[in-house]
């Protein structure tokens, strides 16, 4: 039988900041809403944080600080309030494939390829997600497919730029945020 780990105040307590720095990072550090056919998307650092947290603390703390954090962005804004729970699922689901990939082969956070693919990954896993649920929607409010299809199309174009500039600024920081959270853990 397996025995779980349980979370630690120390745990808990870098979930919570780093829950608050994906917020942050959300709601200061963006430009949007920006509406489309698909509905309003944004441009905004919290993705990067997202993967970052996920690279320098690992699936869970980052999959959960990743959700938090979004979500409650999303009960901040009118446009958003119904897909918080959307929301704490896919960025949840992001960071925790980041986190995992970018841990296999024993990666501590400081290793660039490791990182790279493990950003690819979970900004990819966020991709489907988000533009799946956008292209459902809309077949459930009863758009044709292909109309479906060209609607998300704007909504590709400024996640597809979030993910890619998510991946660039996440694997630049990583091994810096690492590297000092180490020194600072050991009181250097």
């Amino acid at each position: 039988m397996e025995t779980q780990k349980k979370f630690t105040v120390r745990d808990l307590a870098e979930i919570g900041v780093l829950a608050a720095l994906v917020f942050v990072a959300t709601y200061f550090l963006k430009i949007g809403p920006i509406p489309t056919p698909a509905g309003p998307t944004q441009f905004k650092m919290g993705n990067a944080v997202c993967l970052l947290g996920a690279m320098v603390f690992g699936k869970t703390k980052g999959g959960l600080a990743a959700g938090i954090g979004s979500a409650m962005f999303d009960l901040t804004q009118p446009a958003f309030v119904a897909g918080a729970p959307f929301t704490f699922a896919f960025f949840f689901a992001m960071a925790y494939v980041c986190g995992w990939v970018s841990k296999l082969g024993g990666n501590d956070g400081t290793k660039t390829k490791q990182n790279i693919i493990g950003a690819v990954c979970g900004a990819c896993t966020y991709l489907v997600l988000h533009l799946g649920k956008s292209f459902i929607t809309l077949l459930l409010e009863g758009s044709d497919a292909s109309a479906a299809l060209v609607a998300c199309g704007t909504k590709f174009v400024t996640s597809g730029v979030n993910a890619v500039f998510a991946i660039v600024v996440s694997v630049l920081l990583a091994p810096v945020c690492k590297k000092a959270l180490d020194r600072a853990y050991r009181g250097r």
